[in-house]
């Protein structure tokens, strides 16, 4: 067993997918996105995941927006795209298309309707897919909450090592910090485990953590970064209180809607990335109002 990639360390943010007015891509909106991810310091960009509403695409939709995001990244960001389908067919299409236009990595939910057993099952389903890409580096994507799989990663990442030649690491997002430092210390640390839990990055630190990948890095990135700067430097007071301040921010968020809640605070923001996509229900003006009134309150800065 390799490393395929170099340890990834900073800030990836999961952007949202724009939509037109009649609810399709719009992915020249893309290239703005990608510039105010540079801007703000962040380093790469999970493209058509959860925020990105990726299970909501179909396989063309999320081909057209892969492509040009890897175009408007230009070098200046990673682009990590998620394949993850509950057809292997249609997930290993997906990979082998982010090989083909230059993608920098690829990440997999595990199959969220006919689950696997164990994590032998899982690893199995995930070596099928990250073969379609054998030049990528792969990244299972955890997300119990949404998946249902809940397995161990202490469990499952000793047996896709030994199964995914191009395992890179992890997508963690979930709260079971003491799962997340095994899998971080794992066979001497070699694998990167990306915290997905925006709200729990202070803790994530403090157990290993080395990147985030995370949807209010598309907002609120530069607070972040002075969050890592203060931990880094150990003054965990400065840390905690920009964590607070996140936290705020996210509360506010979450009790607006969740996802079509973060996807208004970028219009509010300055960055219009439309509706959201149906069963999501988008927040009509009155809504839009409350959130910003609240967002206002709980001390976030818009541009």
């Amino acid at each position: 067993m390799h490393r395929t990639s170099p340890r990834f360390r900073g800030l990836i943010a999961a952007p949202f997918t724009p939509f037109g007015p009649d609810g399709s891509p719009a992915p020249e909106r893309i290239d703005a996105l990608a510039d105010k991810l540079v801007a703000d310091g962040v380093r790469g960009a999970f493209v058509c995941g959860t925020t990105g509403e990726g299970p909501s695409l179909s396989v063309a939709e999320r081909k057209l927006v892969t492509e040009r995001w890897t175009a408007a990244a230009r070098g200046r960001l990673r682009v990590y795209v998620h394949v993850g389908h509950t057809s292997v067919a249609d997930a290993r299409e997906l990979a082998a298309h982010a090989g083909r236009i230059g993608a920098d990595a690829i990440g997999c939910l595990a199959p969220y309707f006919f689950r696997p057993r164990s994590v032998e099952e899982l690893a199995d389903f995930c070596g099928h897919v990250a073969a379609a890409a054998p030049g990528l580096p792969f990244y299972y994507y955890h997300l119990p909450s949404l998946t249902g799989v809940t397995f161990a990663m202490a469990d499952f990442l000793p047996v896709a090592a030994r199964r995914i030649p191009t395992l890179a690491g992890i997508k963690y997002t979930f709260e079971d910090l003491a799962d997340f430092a095994a899998c971080v210390a794992f066979d001497g640390g070699r694998f990167d485990m990306l915290f997905g839990r925006d709200e729990m990055l202070l803790a994530a630190l403090d157990a290993g953590a080395c990147g985030a990948i995370g949807s209010t890095y598309n907002s609120m990135a530069p607070l972040y970064g002075r969050l890592i700067d203060a931990w880094s430097a150990g003054d965990h007071g400065a840390a905690r209180r920009l964590q607070d301040q996140a936290t705020r921010v996210i509360d506010v968020m979450n009790g607006h809607g969740g996802l079509p809640a973060g996807k208004r605070i970028m219009a509010l923001s300055g960055l219009d990335c439309g509706p959201v996509r149906t069963p999501l229900v988008d927040l009509d003006a009155a809504a839009a109002e409350r959130l910003r009134a609240d967002l206002v309150a709980a001390g976030h800065v818009f541009p």
